[in-house]
């Protein structure tokens, strides 16, 4: 009979991480910085490629990196998840530049009020809010 496997070992102790970012792919680079940049307000603050074909983006405590993939197509799972502090605000400004929707706004029995919505590529992101 095999035996069970070991568990994992913990990090070592006083191992500090460091930054975390979501990759998100897109198919068509200028039409995602137009969301990212144009409607969600992040700021470009690395390039890489030439033509260009990674983009990091920033807003606060925010990170995001976009990488072109032009086959890419959207899954039906969330890649990232955002944090704010007015989900129902963003909601509103998102609808009102026909950002769809895929899930609606509400207050999650988890304590975070929250919405999905999906880019020009298709690619979901989870908005939170703790309430």
């Amino acid at each position: 009979m095999p035996r069970p496997a070991d568990p994992p070992a913990a990090p070592p102790f006083g191992l500090a991480y460091g930054r975390i970012a979501a990759q998100v792919c897109v198919a068509d680079l200028p039409r995602a910085l137009a969301f990212y940049v144009g409607v969600l307000g992040f700021d470009t603050v690395f390039e890489n490629g030439e033509p260009v074909a990674f983009v990091i983006l920033e807003k606060q405590g925010a990170e995001l990196h976009l990488q072109l993939d032009p086959q890419h197509r959207a899954s039906t799972h969330n890649v990232a998840h955002l944090m704010v502090n007015d989900a129902a605000a963003l909601h509103g400004h998102l609808v009102a530049h026909g950002t769809p929707i895929v899930k609606a706004l509400r207050d999650a029995d988890y304590g975070l009020r929250t919405f999905v919505l999906a880019d020009p590529d298709g690619n979901r992101i989870d908005v939170g809010q703790n309430l």
